[in-house]
């Protein structure tokens, strides 16, 4: 009786490991860059990946701005979490 590979387990084969793609990391400074030129239309937030809250500064002007201003202070956190999900390949 043959069996696949790794049904459930073969202690002759290898287990079947999806193919590793490198992503390479998001660069802060451009997204900084972004920020500020595209800042209050989200361009940076399509830059990361995070469509929806681009989409919501694309209709609200940054929230009006004060979303805006708010990522000057957290734009570093939020691209080493994306960066850290791309490396993990969950982004």
């Amino acid at each position: 009786m043959s069996k696949s590979p790794n049904y459930p387990f073969n202690p002759g084969v290898p287990p079947v490991m999806p193919p590793y793609t490198y992503r390479p990391p998001l660069s802060l400074g451009l997204a900084y860059v972004l920020w500020f030129f595209f800042g209050l239309l989200g361009i940076h937030y399509f830059y990361m990946g995070k469509v929806g809250r681009g989409i919501l500064w694309l209709l609200t002007g940054g929230l009006l701005g004060i979303g805006w201003l708010t990522d000057l202070f957290t734009l570093p956190a939020q691209m080493r979490l994306v960066n850290t999900q791309r490396a993990m390949g969950m982004r």
